[in-house]
């Protein structure tokens, strides 16, 4: 019993050690830094509130780590200040940084950020730069703003603006004014300090009849023009407000409601989510000595985005502390000034992590694309009402963006106009994928560009540097958001992007050049019939010859003497009695053969018997011969070299191959089937390569070899080429394998399951169907039988019988 309890104290002792071991490169205390205004004391409370919180978290699965936390205090008028604040933050050797940031401060953080590879996590407006180590907590509002103005469908209205909240709602704005005939007048405010200053601004608007306007501005700003609205007296019935802010409720709105006005905005934290209610139960019971404006002032949602950013940096570093990742800090944090800057090696994958976090917050659902903003949110639209505040719509992200989505050019699928340069936008191109995309936006509801793929591949990973390129690298990237192309579902692209229900379903198949139609020859006569039957025949026709004439021999009735012979000279001998003699009943048969006859006929009724059989037997003969040899005289035959992947692989006279970047390589290289591993043993070896860069490449070698290279492609593409002039092309074969093409959208993307939902859809209206008979079939230049057939007969095909005849 000793030793039993003394190897299994061994054993713990071991996975104890095993544990320590794997998580030793993960730190117990995770420092952050803090970068705060002078105006934002309600954030910096929440700040000190979350780590709070999650540092007095009781689970400890929730909490395998202390967080602490240093903050600086930012002055962003002066340069030197925030630079100061930085390094500040930087040589503590910080993990992470939560900061805000305004028009002067942003691109000296953002700068350093990117240099020295630290995550700058903040509240504060996005930014319209696509920028590296700054995640957005804040969502955009451009799409949101741009729905709601077309839900009003206003015409004519005054927007006013804050320059330091940067200029992507203006742009948006203009560009949407231009297509939709809007009037709009644009007023910056954002460097007015005087009230006095507003008043003029709107008694200006006044005189030109405007009453709607849209309000791009913080809640102080905003709060200071609407005292001026009500001063004036131009907040009654007629009036619309739209407020550009995710602070609603944060707005003072009593006066303007009150005398008629219709006020709307946006709201981003709804008191309907059970993390709101929680967290506010206990910001209330907080002491505002230690926790200023915490309790008898509103929350701010700048203050609620504050909060999440801590829940998305501690899901990060938990995430990094499962997949064991070492981000420990090892020596000095280093100088932020130094030239050239020495950025952090764990920078990057405490960005990456960041990133992928997927959390729900006071915000809602938190979630982030490549570029570190914030995608697959809610936003709620507000209507001041009686009894206050009231949630009429909630739009999602999905919805109110402008999608990017990446096309492939490759015809049917996308191609261009052929007037396409007096053409703009997404009208430039046709083709399948096109009104597949149009069809899908229908039903979803989104609104989309479509943006050529720069590389022109469909996307494959590099052995090497395990980076993708192509489309899926765009998605992978977050240089796209959709990607409406003939993409082949697969399981190495399934891992990083994710795939409606096929659009489609396919093979791959073998292209080859369609041979050339053989000529007929002298004895082609005796092709509409196989040579066994023409064997039987022959035996037939001496076999009832030969029974005919024994037939004759024993029957009584075939010996009959004419009176012409009874009249002659008794000593002269009668000719022979019997008409079927040997070479009569060859005759007999032969003319009953030919649908001719002769002038004998069987007296007997054994005979009669033999006759009616025979006549028969060349009555079906004679019918099927004249079928088969319309149809062979009108149809003219091509014998394929190849007609399955086995008689490629055991050949060497043609060569074969594949797109090089593509799911057809990849199958063929992942493929364990001896006949596939044969074919991918050849290919990757052989020179020159028969691996080309694009379908029209591969289609132009199959064109160009004289029948000596054969194309592995996909069946749909393959069936298209073989209907396009010169007609020249053929499929042979059936499909390697059994694939689908789908939808792609980034991981985690919102528009996955609804552009799904679009797909079945269509699928079950029958509209995919249509869309392909429409680009292979209805545009087709082949015809159904391929080629330049014709059902007229050729010279060629009537000059054979003539031959026979002449030889008579």
């Amino acid at each position: 019993v000793g030793e039993i309890a003394k190897m299994a104290q061994n054993v713990v002792l071991f996975l104890l050690w095993l544990s320590g071991r794997s998580l030793a490169g993960f730190p117990n205390q995770i420092n952050i830094g803090g970068l705060f205004m002078r105006s934002t004391v309600q954030e910096h409370s929440a700040f000190r509130f979350a780590v709070q919180l999650y540092n007095t978290n009781q689970n400890t699965t929730e909490k395998p780590f202390h967080l602490n936390y240093n903050v600086d205090n930012l002055e962003s008028s002066n340069s030197f200040s925030v630079t100061h604040a930085f390094c500040s933050q930087f040589s503590r050797g910080v993990y992470a940084i939560f900061g805000f940031y305004d028009k002067k401060s942003m691109n000296t953080l953002t700068s350093f950020c990117g240099a020295l590879h630290t995550s700058f996590v903040t509240p504060s407006y996005p930014t319209d730069n696509e920028v590296q180590f700054v995640i957005q907590m804040r969502p955009a509002l451009r799409g949101a703003v741009l729905s709601l103005l077309s839900h009003y469908k206003w015409q004519k209205f005054v927007y006013l603006y804050d320059t330091d909240r940067g200029f992507s709602i203006l742009q948006a704005i203009m560009e949407s004014a231009v297509t939709n005939s809007w009037q709009v007048t644009a007023r910056s405010v954002g460097s007015i300090t005087d009230a006095a200053e507003f008043k003029r601004i709107i008694e200006e608007m006044d005189r030109r009849q405007e009453k709607r306007y849209v309000i791009d501005c913080e809640v102080d700003r905003i709060n200071t023009i609407l005292e001026q609205v009500v001063s004036l007296g131009k907040n009654t019935r007629g009036y619309h407000y739209i407020l550009s802010n995710l602070g609603f409720s944060n707005v003072s709105l009593d006066k303007v409601f009150l005398g008629g006005a219709n006020i709307s905005g946006f709201q981003i934290v709804s008191p309907e989510n059970p993390i709101v209610q929680q967290f506010l139960q206990r910001w209330e019971r907080l002491d505002e000595r230690e926790f200023p404006e915490a309790k008898n002032t509103p929350l701010k949602y700048t203050s609620a985005l504050t909060h999440d950013a801590i829940l998305v940096i501690a899901e990060a570093f938990r995430y990094l502390r499962r997949q064991r990742v070492d981000v420990s800090r090892r020596g000095g944090a280093g100088d932020c000034l130094a030239n050239p800057a020495v950025p952090w090696s764990q920078g990057i994958d405490i960005e990456r992590a960041l990133k992928m976090v997927q959390v729900q917050g006071m915000t809602g659902n938190i979630q982030f694309d490549s570029y570190g903003r914030r995608s697959n949110y809610t936003i709620d639209v507000y209507e001041m009402r009686t009894g206050g505040p009231k949630k009429v719509q909630a739009l999602t992200s999905i919805y109110s963006a402008l999608y990017n989505s990446h096309i492939h050019l490759q015809p049917p699928y996308v191609m261009y106009k052929k007037h396409q340069m007096n053409l703009e936008g997404n009208d430039r191109y046709e083709g399948y994928c096109v009104d597949l995309a149009a069809e899908i936006a229908k039903h979803v509801g989104i609104r989309y560009k479509l943006s050529v793929v720069a590389d022109g591949k469909y996307g494959a990973r590099d052995p090497d540097t395990k980076t993708w390129n192509g489309m899926v690298g765009e998605l992978v990237y977050g240089r796209a958001d959709i990607a409406v192309a003939p993409l082949t579902i697969t399981l190495v692209r399934e891992e990083v992007i994710d795939f409606s229900k096929p659009f489609m379903s396919l093979g791959i198949s073998i292209m080859i050049k369609k041979p050339q139609k053989s000529k007929p020859g002298v004895f082609s006569f005796l092709d509409p019939l196989a040579y066994e039957i023409w064997m039987c025949i022959v035996f037939a026709y001496i076999g009832v010859s030969v029974v005919l004439f024994l037939v004759s021999r024993f029957s009584p009735y075939e010996w009959n003497l004419d009176e012409q012979d009874e009249t002659k000279d008794p000593q002269t001998p009668p000719d022979p009695p019997n008409d079927f003699g040997i070479f009569n009943s060859l005759w007999f048969s032969l003319g009953a053969f030919m649908q001719q006859g002769c002038e004998i006929s069987p007296r007997s009724l054994s005979g009669r018997i033999v006759g009616g059989v025979w006549w028969f037997f060349t009555l079906i003969i004679i019918s099927s011969y004249t079928a088969n040899l319309a149809a062979f005289l009108t149809v003219e035959r091509m014998v394929s070299p190849i007609e399955s992947a086995e008689d490629l692989a055991k050949q060497t006279e043609i060569a074969y191959g594949t797109l090089d970047a593509g799911s057809t390589k990849e199958f063929f290289r992942r493929s364990k089937i001896a006949v596939y591993e044969k074919m991918w043993s050849y290919m990757k070896s052989a020179e020159p390569s028969v691996f080309v860069k694009t379908t029209p490449d591969g289609v132009a070698r199959v064109r160009k070899s004289k029948g000596k290279f054969a194309f592995l492609l996909e069946s749909t593409m393959n069936e298209y080429i073989e209907q396009r002039k010169p007609c020249d092309t053929m499929k042979v074969g059936g499909n390697l394998d059994s694939k689908g093409y789908g939808v792609a959208t980034p991981k985690g993307s919102a528009l996955r399951n609804a552009v799904n939902l679009a797909v079945l859809k269509l699928n079950e209206q029958g509209l995919l169907d249509k869309l392909k008979n429409k680009w292979w079939y209805d545009k087709g230049e082949c015809g159904s039988g391929g080629g330049d057939s014709k059902v007229s007969l050729r010279r060629s095909s009537v000059l054979i019988p003539s031959v026979h005849m002449n030889k008579y």
